[in-house]
């Protein structure tokens, strides 16, 4: 017979059993709850506004990112495969303080889960599609850097080589260097003749006309106007210490053209934007660089002799992002580099109130700063233009 002493013992085992597995499920529960929510990205908390110093510019709100777009579920294997983290075959490097590296993607890829597993569905080893339009528009919605590929890209089936130097600088290349399917002309001639055929905007409308305005752009000043000519610009400075610089939007590169004819060297941006701007520009024996007004500049800090920019830098870009440009222009200036702010446009009113101020505050010192009215469009409209030199501080930059 059992004792009763040995059946209570039992139940009270069974007991704190009980209450002791209760306990650690409680505890797994609560502590994936807490973890989750501080870990992971909450699309419902505020974002903070951030302020300048010395002026007000609020932050835009950051978009509401569903979840969704973030899982991995929903990404193509290609671009996680690229964007995994590889082992360094050597094991830690003291460089990298690490023995992993991740390859870098815009931050915005993964909000377009769609137009993303798109651009990286293709056969690996083989054809890239041909997909540059694609391409073009999620890196300018922030997708930038694109995840790279591992396939080839589409090229003209009977490409021609490109005229030699010095032809090529002033000579429009062959149609068979370029992939049209991307443009709305389908051969230069159409793209040489648009302004005089298209009705309405078209950005850099008459640029591929190389003998037409690019012929004379920067060769002389037009009686101390918002037109500066490179001599006066180049005459602000020691001869022969302008050596290397950046123009960013540089349209077909005549900028660059004709610094080279100084011995300077000119790296230029440009996007594609309804014709083969880094095609042409690459034709014409200058360097283009295919990178977006979003993307922080890919030169080191106190580098570059000059940067200029024509007609890109205006009211068009968000005001934050402009004060971010602005001082990522200043950081790879070296001291006593040349910032040339070439048309800006505005109107009136804005520039009094938003970018007068958010130029100054920069810390750059004044060689030229010239305002002209815009008056194509009508005075009434009050837009006008901004032409500045600019000299990041020769001592005391920081």
């Amino acid at each position: 017979m059992d004792s009763p002493h040995k059946t209570k013992s039992l139940s009270t085992s069974l007991f704190f059993l009980f209450i002791l597995l209760s306990t650690n499920l409680l505890t797994l529960f609560l502590s994936s709850t807490f973890n989750a929510s501080s870990c992971s990205f909450n699309p419902t908390i505020p974002p903070t506004t951030t302020t300048t110093k010395d002026n007000q510019y609020p932050s835009p709100k950051s978009p509401d990112v569903s979840t969704e777009a973030t899982n991995n579920l929903d990404l193509s294997p290609e671009f996680l495969a690229f964007t995994s983290g590889q082992l360094l075959p050597f094991g830690v490097n003291i460089n990298f303080d690490s023995d992993t590296i991740y390859p870098p993607v815009g931050k915005a890829c993964t909000q377009f889960p769609k137009e993303l597993n798109t651009f990286m569905s293709y056969k690996v080893n083989g054809s890239c599609p041909d997909d540059e339009l694609l391409a073009q528009k999620l890196l300018l919605k922030g997708c930038e850097p694109l995840p790279r590929r591992r396939c080839r890209p589409a090229a003209p089936s009977k490409y021609v080589e490109p005229y030699p130097l010095p032809t090529s600088l002033w000579t429009t290349p062959s149609d068979n260097s370029i992939v049209w399917t991307a443009y709305t002309c389908k051969n230069y001639d159409c793209l040489v003749n648009r302004k005089y055929r298209e009705k309405g905007f078209s950005d850099c409308k008459d640029c591929f006309d190389l003998q037409g305005a690019e012929k004379s752009r920067w060769t002389s000043s037009k009686g101390g106007g918002v037109d500066f000519s490179i001599d006066e610009v180049l005459a602000t400075k020691k001869p022969g210490t302008i050596r290397i610089g950046l123009d960013i939007g540089g349209g077909v590169a005549t900028f660059a053209i004709r610094m080279m004819k100084r011995n300077i060297t000119i790296v230029t941006t440009s996007m594609n934007l309804n014709g083969p701007f880094n095609n042409f520009i690459a034709s014409r024996g200058v360097v283009p660089l295919y990178i977006s007004i979003s993307q922080r500049l890919p030169f080191f800090d106190n580098t570059l002799d000059i940067v200029h920019s024509m007609h890109v830098l205006s009211n068009w870009i968000p005001t934050t992002l402009m004060h971010f440009l602005m001082f990522d222009i200043y950081r790879v200036l070296r001291p006593g580099g040349l910032f040339w702010l070439d048309h800006f446009f505005c109107v009136e009113e804005q520039f009094e109130q938003v970018y007068k101020p958010l130029i100054e505050s920069i810390g750059f010192k004044k060689l030229k700063w010239v305002v002209g009215k815009k008056l194509d469009r009508g005075p009434e409209r009050r837009e006008m233009y901004l032409s500045a030199l600019l000299e990041k501080p020769l001592n005391n930059s920081w």
